[in-house]
């Protein structure tokens, strides 16, 4: 549990009401996986995007109104298509006691030595999804790139998790790899002039 997060209860139900709501910085959330009744919520906008800039995978602890805590997961998050602003998060309960699936973000450390010869660092997957208990998911992974070469690639089969974590990605993608860049004049094929 890496951050306490308050869910407040809802107290604006209608299009404007929530439309002022986001404008004083209190985003509509929903949370799921509470028996058959979903719990319609809102959080705070900045307390939600410090959350997101630091871990938006993590297993959080919502403290509800009635100060009863749960472990809860961002579920999904719907942000406006222009502004990128935050306009709905659904929450989800999570039974510690139970086995789940998520996605742990991948981070890139170190610099390539294939960089330093010319190549080109393409990145291909930032994220993988394992099943594992709760209590032993990583927040994130962070991976030394700095031998990979022109040429070389890192597949998701080299991840080393902890015991308990089962990678559900392919094994066989492609997480990064260092091309060669190649002139493209040099493959166009040559023009023959007659006089």
């Amino acid at each position: 549990m890496s951050k306490f997060i308050q869910l407040n209860k809802r107290t604006g139900t209608t299009n404007s009401q929530l439309n002022q709501a986001r404008k004083q910085g209190r985003i509509p959330a929903v949370l799921y996986g509470m028996g058959k009744d979903t719990l319609t919520l809102e959080v705070n906008e900045k307390e939600m995007l410090d959350v997101l800039k630091k871990n938006p995978r993590a297993i959080l602890q919502g403290k509800l109104s009635d100060d009863k805590e749960m472990p809860v997961v961002i579920q999904n998050i719907q942000r406006d298509a222009l502004s990128g602003k935050l306009l709905h998060i659904d929450f989800h309960h999570v039974n510690m006691t139970k086995i789940m699936d998520s996605k742990v973000n991948v981070h890139f450390a170190g610099e390539a030595i294939g960089l330093k010869s010319g190549g080109v660092l393409q990145v291909e997957l930032y994220e993988v999804e394992v099943r594992c208990m709760p209590d032993v998911l990583p927040s994130s992974m962070e991976v030394d790139i700095s031998n990979l070469d022109v040429g070389d690639q890192l597949l998701v089969s080299d991840l080393i998790f902890q015991d308990g974590i089962e990678v559900l990605t392919d094994p066989g993608s492609v997480m990064i790899q260092i091309k060669t860049v190649h002139d493209e004049t040099a493959e166009e094929p040559a023009t023959v002039t007659t006089a």
